[in-house]
């Protein structure tokens, strides 16, 4: 979408949007590239064996997993759930959602029981494809689901009623039309997390590829070029995983690296990225904060572009990438229901740490008040997105309310609050709101407590972000007991390690404090800006 200069004001001023009326994410990441034997996916598997996985191997696969999806009587507007981590079978399960009209809905595989059911419930999921590890969780929910159909399991042995994923796909057939879809029909619902009531399911259309692609150019200094090769640690449960790396390296027809790690590893990352000759890398700032504290070097990774986001990386760590690597870090911004609409590029314009940098090409991005009406320079206030565009979600599902909410004066409001300077550099300040930034991950307090308050000995619960040297905030829990309970350490753990269960693992409280009381307003409402003064 980009045409390479080093002149940003004349890229964004000329910058104009070319959007198909008729537009499939399966088409134009796929099987457009499905020529041949070109590469799509190299998958590492935890015992690191390779697989190869061909662009057309890929949409054969995919078409055969759409017509199983047809058989088991899903029809156009259903949703598919994939509660998987980064594997073969993610892409293959998306793109037969895709092609095949339905909606898929990507799930984090740290969810526990009541994350899962919450979302599968709310999607009104048909059907869901899952592994080993995620089958347990999904079995003591499932009696709870009354429009889940079918789940697919990919290894192991699959118990009554459960089909085996790849057993179904090899008897299908490949042969599948590819629905004649809109750009504006909806494609994917990604939930996300705020600080009241349950997360909501940011629904967008097979637009919201193309809206990802300028930022991604961008930011990976004009992508693509001859031998660039994709990776990201971050899980591709998520808008950054997805959208950020794997389809649109896909859609400019640039393999995949795909890795599957119990945990982040410094080391064993540059092992990866220099076995295999990556170019390019999405780096959450909590990676590359563990890279610099394990002051990871191997001479046989040689980076085009590190793209990242999340949080500010500060001048240091922007120091010590370039001298690690050889390139520069280019942060970007955005938010599940408007992705990338500013970012950086060193060749562009200079970065100033702490900056988020410049509004992306083909986005109008001000700092407005609540009202949508713009801010004057350099005054603190919400980063709005003028409408329409192609990132934009349709809608939160099944959520009118909440969807009036988060537009105003031809603006989606984004909730976050920066300011922007003389020479257009957007510098963020803080939430509106009281979501938590958990290295990377946004995480709403609201389903943290409410889990929390499940435990039999919890009778109030309050959660905050306190500031962590590693993950930027780390989750802490204040609690007031019941009656009949001590508090100490042990029952500290116990309800830990009760959240890591029941709700994610990404989501328990690092840290946990008992209290007599909280701090409250007159109506009931939790102060927590006094339980974050307090640390």
């Amino acid at each position: 979408m980009l045409t390479e200069t080093s002149d940003y004001d004349s890229l964004y001023r000329d910058f104009r949007w070319s959007v198909p009326a008729r537009f499939n994410i399966a088409t134009a990441a796929c099987d457009r590239h499905a020529i041949g034997d070109k590469p799509a996916l190299i998958y590492v598997d935890e015992a690191g064996a390779v697989t190869r996985m061909s662009f057309a191997e890929i949409a054969s696969a995919s078409r055969r997993f759409a017509n199983v999806l047809k058989a088991a009587g899903l029809a156009r507007g259903d949703r598919v759930a994939v509660f998987l981590s980064q594997s073969i079978e993610l892409p293959i399960a998306h793109l037969a959602a895709f092609r095949s009209g339905l909606v898929s809905v990507p799930l984090f595989t740290l969810f526990g029981e009541d994350a899962l059911e919450f979302r599968l419930s709310n999607s009104g999921a048909r059907a869901v494809v899952t592994d080993e590890s995620g089958l347990p969780k999904l079995l003591k929910i499932r009696d709870r689901l009354p429009e889940l159909r079918q789940i697919y399991v990919t290894g192991g042995a699959a118990p009554s009623g459960i089909e085996l994923f790849w057993s179904k796909l090899d008897a299908a057939s490949d042969a599948f039309e590819t629905v004649d879809t809109s750009c504006d029909d909806p494609a994917i619902i990604i939930y996300t997390s705020g600080t009241t009531g349950n997360p909501k399911g940011a629904l967008h259309a097979h637009r919201v590829l193309l809206g990802h692609l300028p930022n991604v150019e961008m930011a990976h200094d004009f992508f693509p070029r001859p031998g660039d090769l994709m990776w990201t640690p971050a899980d591709w449960a998520w808008i950054g995983g997805l959208f950020d790396a794997l389809f649109p390296a896909w859609y400019h027809g640039v393999a995949m690296l795909g890795h599957r790690a119990r945990k982040f590893e410094p080391q064993a990352a540059m092992q990866l990225m220099a076995d295999h000759g990556v170019r390019n890398v999405f780096l959450p700032p909590t990676a590359l904060k563990l890279m610099r504290q394990a002051d990871v070097k191997h001479p046989g990774v040689k980076l085009r572009s590190i793209f990242t986001g999340g949080e500010s990386l500060g001048g240091e760590l922007l120091a010590w990438v370039r001298a690690t690597f050889g390139v520069d870090a280019h942060e970007i911004y955005g938010q599940t229901e408007c992705n990338l609409v500013v970012g950086n590029n060193a060749r562009l314009f200079p970065i100033r740490p702490g900056s988020m940098g410049k509004a992306t090409p083909g986005f109008d991005v001000r700092i407005v008040d609540e009202d949508g009406r713009e801010l004057p320079c350099g005054e603190r206030g919400i980063i709005g997105v003028r409408q329409p565009n192609p990132c934009t979600m349709l809608e939160y599902w099944k959520n009118p309310e909440a969807t009036a909410k988060k537009f105003a004066g031809g603006f989606l409001l984004t909730g976050d609050l920066a300011r922007q300077d003389g020479d257009g550099y957007f510098w963020y300040d803080s939430r509106e709101d009281d979501v938590i930034t958990s290295a990377g991950y946004r995480i709403g307090p609201s389903e943290i407590e409410h889990t929390l308050l499940k435990h039999p000995a919890v009778a109030f619960a309050a959660v905050v972000g306190v500031p962590d040297p590693i993950r930027t905030e780390a989750i802490k829990a204040w609690i007031v007991l019941r009656p009949g309970f001590a508090k100490g350490d042990a029952l500290a753990r116990e309800i830990q390690n009760f959240v890591k269960v029941q709700l994610a693992a990404h989501e328990y409280p690092r840290h946990v404090e008992f209290t007599e009381t909280l701090p409250m307003t007159a109506t009931g409402k939790v102060l927590r800006r006094e339980l974050r003064a307090k640390g």
